[in-house]
């Protein structure tokens, strides 16, 4: 099964990429690697602000990494032509808004992780990082960058 069907089986229709908002371009080749700009969580159209372990919780973060990583890969197919050129999901960096006492980055992350891997299979496993942070962008609750070895 093919990238497309596997977004097909999952319900994932691909974004529309946006030009970003700021003086940086989406992504950037090098060699065999792409490098994904961050991106951040939207919902309807907007900035999906809050603070995990203030006043969003853990299943809402993860929702919100989850719609970020079908984001990156709407970025990827308009930047690539095709996403069956991914080779491998190299690595994902997270950034997660949390209030001083949230200790569950590591899992906000998986809802992105978890969707690569079942698009890609054994090529979305990936290494990563998840950290928190005071504040990202627009209060958005969580930001994600990728890199990718493409074909």
């Amino acid at each position: 099964m093919n990238v497309y069907d596997r977004l097909k089986e999952l319900h994932v229709a691909l974004p529309v990429a946006t030009p970003p908002v700021a003086a940086f371009v989406p992504t950037v080749q090098a060699g065999n690697l792409c490098f994904v700009s961050g991106h951040i969580a939207k919902r309807d159209g907007k900035s999906w602000a809050g603070q995990l372990g203030v006043n969003m919780s853990t299943e809402e973060g993860q929702r919100a990494a989850r719609t970020i990583a079908i984001d990156l890969l709407g970025t990827l197919h308009h930047e690539l032509g095709d996403l069956e050129r991914v080779q491998r999901i190299v690595k994902l960096f997270c950034l997660v808004n949390s209030g001083p006492a949230f200790t569950e980055q590591h899992l906000v992350a998986n809802g992105a992780s978890e969707l690569l891997q079942e698009v890609f299979g054994r090529a979305g496993s990936h290494a990563r990082s998840a950290v928190g942070v005071a504040q990202l962008p627009l209060g958005a609750c969580v930001e994600i960058e990728l890199v990718v070895e493409i074909r």
